[in-house]
């Protein structure tokens, strides 16, 4: 029976993922999720030692990363296995890694070995810092890239000291930008004919996801600080507390900050001299704040975020990420999708967050066991049932 793909789109391509942990992976996931030929290459189970990278199989992390793949077993630190792999990616359109720069050449799987075995290969590359330069050898982990990136700087409240983010966004980022970069040289393929090496980092894409705070310093020279829960520049954007928790409001401009003194009843704060205008706004960002909260905590939450957001005022409820899957509006786009288990179990895991019309994306198969494809695999690569055979006698899968 042939494994189910998750779409259409990109069907012709087959991907063979050398990744571990969570970048990589990210990166895979989105080239599965649309529909890719993924197989992913794993360590044998008896060269292994200790709790493998990445979080048990079983969890919620390995299992939302991995769905969509198949899995084969390869010992790359073998001669066998090696020429294996190189057998394979003469049929492959994609190989995605996130090894240390110089563990891929001292294994020969490097990009300047594997174009020599297939010229329209597409190679790409995730570390922590680049594949050369004065960091290439540091181990890259997500929170150091956000202190380094300098996120980790301009969040949380000012005087508190830096505060890492609530999800490994130099981690997913550059994962996602890997992703992109690979779809570009595929297209780029098509014309050219020919493949290329593509390389990020957790370190760039941590900057770059700085967007407009890193360009306020490069531009005009202004270091961000950290602001808490206010917005930089829109104000009163932020955390205000209601008679039964917390709404976030943006006030973005002129209009929307005297629609929202109307909907607040509060009309006098638009002729207050302080509050007058953007800056000055700014300047008595406290002090309005501060007043604000005093209204908005005489009212429940769902009252101010449909009484806002009827004045086009926007609002919104702060959710736990259990109310925010309970959310109608969640539920009408569909992010969380099932699968089934091997075992006909029922399993839920999030969907991606783009629809395609024609082609568009489905869990269409549950993450694979260790191993579970290898057989299967290795037969469409052209390896006979002897050939397998000898290969599991040599511990090179």
């Amino acid at each position: 029976m042939p494994f189910p793909r998750a779409s259409k789109a990109l069907s012709r391509f087959t991907v063979l993922d050398l990744t571990r942990v969570r970048a990589g992976p990210t990166c895979v996931r989105q080239l599965a999720d649309w529909g890719a030929n993924v197989i992913k290459i794993e360590t044998p189970a008896h060269l292994e030692s200790g709790e493998p990278l990445g979080g048990p199989r079983d969890g919620p992390d390995f299992m939302n990363l991995h769905r969509n793949k198949r899995s084969m077993t390869l010992n790359l630190k073998s001669a066998e296995g090696v020429a294996v792999f190189k057998k394979m990616v003469k049929k492959a359109d994609v190989v995605v890694e996130n090894f240390r720069p110089d563990v891929k050449a001292r294994l020969g799987i490097d990009y300047k070995a594997l174009r020599k075995v297939n010229p329209r290969l597409i190679y790409a590359s995730i570390s922590g810092f680049g594949q050369d330069g004065p960091y290439a050898d540091r181990p890259g982990f997500d929170q150091i890239a956000q202190g380094m990136g300098g996120l980790m700087s301009i969040t949380g409240e000012p005087g508190q000291g830096p505060l890492r983010a609530g999800i490994p966004i130099a981690d997913l980022s550059a994962g996602l930008f890997c992703a992109m970069g690979v779809l570009i040289a595929l297209l780029e393929r098509e014309k050219s004919h020919k493949g290329q090496q593509i390389e990020t980092s957790l370190l760039q894409a941590q900057i770059f996801m700085l967007d407009f705070q890193a360009a306020r310093w490069l531009v005009k020279g202004e270091v961000a600080k950290q602001a808490g829960n206010n917005h930089p520049t829109s104000i009163p954007t932020g955390v205000f507390k209601t008679s039964d928790g917390y709404i976030n409001i943006a006030t973005a401009g002129q209009k929307i900050w005297e629609r929202f003194c109307h909907a607040l009843e509060a009309p006098k704060l638009i002729e207050r001299p302080e509050y007058a205008t953007g800056p000055n706004r700014s300047k008595n960002r406290d002090a309005l704040n501060a007043e604000i909260n005093q209204l908005t905590a005489r009212r429940p939450s769902a009252e101010w975020v449909e009484r806002f957001n009827k004045a086009g005022v926007p609002c919104g409820p702060i959710y736990t990420i259990d109310q925010m899957f309970a959310d109608a509006q969640v539920k009408h786009v569909g992010m969380a999708q099932p699968v089934k288990t091997k075992d006909k179990q029922a399993l839920t895991l999030v969907g991606q967050p783009v629809s395609l019309s024609r082609t568009p994306s489905k869990l269409a198969a549950p993450p694979p066991g260790l191993g579970e494809h290898t057989d299967a695999v290795l037969k469409e690569f052209g390896f006979s049932a002897k050939q397998i055979a000898a290969l599991r006698q040599a511990n090179a899968i």
